[in-house]
């Protein structure tokens, strides 16, 4: 039987020293309570930083090149005394390796964001993307027809292509098989289309969904990808007028129908303002004192306040209109509360026969303004609340002309009231 050998006497002084000199620096450290920075020895720079709470760290106080660093290497106790002196011997080895361990952190902590980033766009496809740009901007914008255009139009051209595609694979050839094939007969359509992609996709790289430049961008891109001059297949057409000579006939018929759409239709015209102004105009609105409608800035297409001075035949419109309790839409819709919708008006046209749009009498006025009137051009493009010149010319332009619009819109009721000179009849059929 083996009898084990005692440990020598100069072993047993050695444990027992190193023992009471832990036990020593841990009390040590333990009975430190006054706010400020304590020097602990054992490893240059360690220092014990106590909180005005009483709350204990370490930290390593030390120069790396030319910079002072202060390194955090954890809480007291979590972190005795010996593992704070090994972590701090571990730092101090590394910078004399030339490593810099506040910026090597730093390094990692960004490698750690990074990769949360890579993971988390893995979910995020152009749809979703498209769905929270949306969201997020509709409430900036004038009205949610906006907002129901953007998502119809990519619902018919760009997600049947890269709906369900992760955004961060979407390329220029993507984008070109969405335009493409429209580009020469849906010109103005599918340039709104591209746009929108284009803006998706901008705040997916600001949102680190995708890298890389933008393939929908136009200017220095697709611009040198071969399509057609827009100016060529993008010309802009106006929208269906009637003329000018044609209005009286027009007008003649129309007050004989009966109905609201009908109504509107007369304000319409009378007014020069656009369809969607007249169906959403309130009772409200009407200073009948001062034969004016004043038409609220979340209204107007360039989000400003317009004034409408309204002629005798509007007023004599309005009177006769009427009026139902708790409703305030001067053109109420069939169902209480909602205005009429943007077809009311073009049905009526079409059951009369007439080869127009309600849009299109803005046009009629601001033709028989030019060619028949003397009447400024300012004071025409205030009537139909159209900006008037450069940032620079609406500076100084301070007045709204009222006035002078208010002449205006007085001899246009009276244009329509007057017999064309040739004795012209409009061809057009009431509706049954």
């Amino acid at each position: 039987m083996h009898r084990r050998t005692p440990l020598t006497l100069p072993w047993l002084r050695y444990a027992s020293y190193h023992a009471i000199q832990r036990e020593e620096n841990h009390d040590g450290v333990k009975r430190l309570t006054a706010p400020g920075y304590h020097q602990v020895g054992g490893v240059p720079g360690l220092t014990l930083q106590v909180s005005q709470a009483g709350t204990k760290s370490w930290l390593l106080r030390v120069i790396v090149g030319t910079k002072r660093r202060e390194i955090g290497l954890g809480a007291y106790p979590g972190v005795g005394v010996a593992l704070a002196r090994e972590k701090a011997q571990q730092v101090r080895d590394d910078i004399v390796a030339g490593i810099d361990p506040v910026a090597q952190r730093a390094q990692a902590r960004q490698n750690i964001i990074q990769q949360q980033l890579e993971e988390k766009a893995l979910d995020w496809t152009f749809r979703r993307c498209a769905e929270s740009y949306i969201k997020a901007k509709a409430p900036g914008w004038r009205n949610a027809k906006h907002a129901q255009q953007w998502e119809n139009t990519l619902e018919t051209y760009a997600y049947p292509v890269i709906g369900d595609m992760l955004v961060r694979h979407v390329n220029i050839g993507h984008v070109m098989t969405i335009i493409e094939p429209h580009w020469a007969t849906k010109n103005e359509t599918i340039s709104r289309v591209r746009n929108r992609i284009e803006l998706v996709l901008d705040w997916a790289t600001v949102r680190k969904y995708r890298t890389g430049d933008n393939p929908a961008r136009w200017k220095g891109n697709l611009d040198k990808a071969g399509l057609a001059d827009r100016k060529v297949v993008g010309k802009v057409t106006g929208h269906r007028a009637l003329a000018a000579a044609d209005l009286y006939g027009f007008m003649a018929i129309l007050r004989g129908l009966e109905g609201i759409g009908a109504r509107c239709l007369e304000f319409v015209v009378l007014t020069a303002c656009r369809s969607g102004e007249a169906r959403l105009a309130t009772w409200q609105e009407i200073d009948t004192e001062g034969k004016t409608s004043n038409m609220p800035s979340e209204r107007m297409k360039w989000g400003r306040p317009h004034r409408v001075p309204l002629s005798d035949e509007v007023m004599a419109l309005l009177d006769a209109l009427p009026r139902v309790d708790g409703e305030t839409l001067i053109f109420p819709g069939a169902r209480k509360g909602k205005p009429l919708s943007d077809m009311t008006m073009t049905k009526v046209m079409r059951d009369m026969g007439v080869d127009a749009v309600p849009h299109g009498f803005r046009a009629t006025f601001s033709s028989w303004c030019a060619s028949s009137t003397a009447y400024p051009f300012e004071v025409r493009e205030m009537a139909l609340a159209h900006a008037v010149g450069d940032g620079t010319v609406a500076a100084y332009q301070r007045s709204d002309l009222f006035d002078k619009r208010r002449n205006l819109m007085a001899d246009w009721a009276k244009f329509i009231d007057t017999p064309a000179a040739t004795g012209k009849v409009i061809p057009m059929h009431k509706a049954a």
